[in-house]
């Protein structure tokens, strides 16, 4: 059996993408001269958006972005991009999964499962495909080991947009442009620091090592995590929950932990960084910005009961809060010792901070000296 061959197999990556665009809830509706006014609109904003982050951050990086690869896209085409930067960061964990258990996957069970799971991923990413404004996926373009491009793509989903825009009554411009400032902050990142996608990479392959070294034993987590979902009231929005999600409360082993530790604090300071980025701008940028701050807060603040469950089953709402931690962290540095001095963490992977330094900047003003 051909290793390789195989592999991709245990993810139908495309019944994912088509499960997903299947499942994906309708968006607003728009005439023709409607969609195609917003889908030129995003791109002009996208593009008007890249000095405004140039001129917050400080970052060299920014310049080289006007006109590069941005995408206005509908959900399932958002989905389809997203199992393409799956393939890509699974590709080599699925390798030695099938390398593990070669005595007892054969080519057809192989094929099953795939199709199980890619239908279990496009379920997910059709309710994800509602909620997400924009993203900068670093990995969508890349095939199964090729190597690295030069840069990813940014993907604006135009019918959430409109959505939410008309949702709170809002300025349909500069609701954009806000969005638009902190998906271009995410790009101007992976730019200054062309070594973290690698290093991401890499922390993934350390996470699935050790979960793939741990398989019985995840086994057993998974079951008493679905039983612990099962018992657990959720009517009331203000349950104890996981900190993390249920889905890593799986996470017990210590390297394990460590992993997903280092990746949460990388994530915690791309999110909070475009989200100072997207606070910093005033009225000047964006005039009616106040007004969108307070009412996206608002909405935020008042999910219906299935959605909460379905988030916190997801880690969505760990998410959320690497929006508020990694805010305040990338704030308290800047704070004390400028943007200059906050932008050495762009330097290289040792600059990173911890998840105990995203909590108390000082920790790592201090380490930097």
């Amino acid at each position: 059996m051909d290793v390789h061959e195989t592999a991709p197999q245990l993810i139908n990556w495309d019944l994912a993408a088509a499960t997903a665009a299947r499942l994906a809830p309708p968006g607003p509706q728009l005439s023709a001269a409607e969609a195609a006014s917003a889908v030129a609109s995003l791109r002009r904003l996208a593009d008007e958006a890249v000095p405004h982050v140039h001129r917050i951050t400080r970052l060299d990086a920014a310049e080289d972005l006007r006109d590069s690869q941005v995408l206005v896209v509908d959900r399932g085409s958002w989905a389809k991009a997203n199992t393409q930067g799956f393939a890509v960061m699974l590709g080599p964990v699925l390798t030695q999964l099938v390398e593990k258990k070669a005595s007892e996957l054969t080519p057809s069970a192989a094929r099953v499962g795939g199709a199980i799971t890619g239908a279990q991923l496009g379920t997910v990413l059709a309710f994800l495909s509602s909620k997400v404004l924009g993203q900068y996926e670093p990995y969508a373009a890349l095939a199964p080991g090729s190597s690295l491009p030069e840069a990813g793509r940014l993907l604006l989903v135009a019918p959430n947009i409109v959505q939410i825009e008309r949702e709170l009554s809002v300025e349909p411009d500069d609701f954009r442009l806000w969005v638009c400032l902190h998906e271009q902050t995410h790009r101007v990142q992976f730019a200054a620091a062309p070594w973290l996608r690698e290093h991401i990479l890499e922390q993934v392959g350390k996470l699935s090592d050790s979960l793939l070294g741990n398989m019985d034993s995840l086994m057993e987590r998974a079951t008493a995590a679905a039983k612990s979902l099962r018992d657990r009231p959720w009517a009331g929005i203000g349950q104890p929950v996981p900190s993390r999600g249920a889905i890593l409360d799986l996470l017990q082993d210590p390297a394990e932990k460590a992993a997903i530790s280092h990746l949460t604090a990388i994530m915690s300071l791309l999110e909070g960084h475009a989200t100072v980025v997207m606070d910093a701008v005033d009225a000047d940028v964006v005039p009616s910005v106040k007004t969108i701050r307070q009412r996206y807060t608002a909405r935020s603040e008042n999910r219906g009961v299935l959605e909460a469950f379905v988030r916190r089953v997801l880690g969505l709402d760990a998410k959320m809060r690497q929006y508020t931690d990694g805010a305040k962290f990338v704030t308290g540095v800047v704070d004390a010792v400028g943007m200059e001095g906050f932008n050495r963490i762009w330097e290289s992977p040792e600059n990173l901070p911890t998840e105990e330094e995203i909590h108390a900047p000082a920790a790592w003003v201090a380490r930097m000296g």
